[in-house]
């Protein structure tokens, strides 16, 4: 491999929150931020802006091309975050139901209740094997109770699934046959591992890409997500103005060095991103496996995408809050499962996204943390 993604790189007096929010002796596990550099061309490019030494307004038709998107279908954006609130004004009218599966990203969770708007929240089901899949029978009865928007996520964190054609086509058939617009968070849509493929939902046909507007950046691919570059691409030119309308007065210009590191990641970013993706999926199969070796009582099921791991800790006694036993006994700070909806109550969230030897430092003080508790 060309990229070392195993050197240690200190993040601590950066003004990370990551690595800012607890104690030094607290291994930081949570906030979706991974501790690796980003691509060289992107820090090259970022190099030659600054030399440059001029900081002026960028410009809002900046050369970022995507395959298979006219330049016409981009929107840009400061985060997806302010996406989905858009998409929620834009809609739905106050009081009006948009739909969001959970568990889910909190402030994907947050934003029906931000602007007012009427949440309506459908959980997942799990197979005999452990795995979540969509609840079927919830989500037609609540896309079809009059929701103006479902707000799809998907690769889908926290649960790391990528959802099939299969899955992805009766969503969308059943949007469209109740009039419901599609908000799609397809922010992870790079980080896909050996056996599964992203798809657009937008990509299933005309109909559906007339009804949908997807949110992308590179910020999860290519760890830049402190320089604010992101966009929605939206086909349709009614749906477009509809949504540009409802973003009067609330965004600003964009980010120039976020949009100078997004074109030069995209454009040169690839062997990065390829070697990112089997060191990711080395740490993904240590976890999963430590997990169920190590930690009884604990369940996992294989992430699909994202590097991004949930953990149910409902069958063990001793976990009634998991996120606080970890911090406090193990010296671990995952992300409070209860801030991802109602149904992630006795779970927690765990960012591998970080070298392999502090990714088995914290699972080894878990392990050590339950195995004390045990004891006693």
């Amino acid at each position: 491999m060309v990229y070392d993604f195993d050197r240690p790189i200190d993040r601590l007096g950066t003004d990370s929150i990551k690595w800012g929010k607890y104690p030094k002796d607290v291994l930081p596990l949570w906030v979706a931020d991974m501790d690796f550099e980003s691509p060289p061309a992107a820090i090259e490019a970022l190099r030659r802006r600054v030399d440059h030494g001029v900081f002026g307004y960028g410009s809002d038709t900046i050369a970022l091309t995507l395959r298979h998107v006219s330049p016409e279908d981009i929107l840009f954006l400061p985060g997806v975050v302010q996406g989905f609130n858009l998409a929620c004004l834009a809609f739905a009218g106050e009081k009006e139901r948009v739909v969001v599966q959970t568990p889910v990203y909190p402030l994907l969770l947050q934003a029906p209740y931000e602007t007012g708007r009427e949440s309506c929240e459908v959980g997942f089901v799990r197979d005999a094997g452990g795995n979540y899949a969509v609840d079927w029978e919830a989500f037609s009865r609540a896309i079809g109770d009059k929701a103006k928007l479902f707000i799809l996520c998907n690769p889908q964190n926290p649960l790391g699934r990528v959802f099939t054609r299969d899955e992805l086509e009766k969503m969308a058939d059943t949007c469209l046959q109740n009039g419901t617009i599609i908000c799609s968070d397809e922010i992870h849509c790079d980080l896909v591992y050996d056996g599964h493929r992203h798809i657009p939902i937008a990509s299933l046909g005309s109909e559906i890409a007339k009804r949908t507007i997807t949110l992308m950046a590179p910020s999860k691919t290519f760890n830049l997500a402190g320089l604010q570059c992101s966009f929605a691409v939206i086909e349709d030119e009614a749906l477009r103005r509809q949504f540009l309308a409802a973003s009067r007065g609330l965004l600003a210009h964009l980010n120039l060095l976020g949009c100078t590191a997004a074109i030069a990641a995209y454009a040169e970013g690839q062997r990065w991103l390829d070697e990112l993706l089997q060191y990711l999926q080395g740490n993904r199969d240590t976890l999963t496996n430590f997990v169920r070796e190590h930690l009884p009582g604990i369940r996992v099921s294989v992430p699909e995408g994202t590097y991004l791991a949930w953990l149910d800790c409902t069958q063990v006694p001793a976990l009634s809050s998991p996120y606080s036993f970890f911090l406090k006994q193990a010296r671990v700070a995952l992300s409070d499962g209860r801030h991802f909806g109602e149904s992630g109550d006795g779970h927690v969230r765990v960012n591998f996204g970080c070298r392999r030897e502090l990714l088995l430092e914290a699972l080894n003080r878990m392990r050590v943390a339950l195995q004390q508790t045990a004891a006693l």
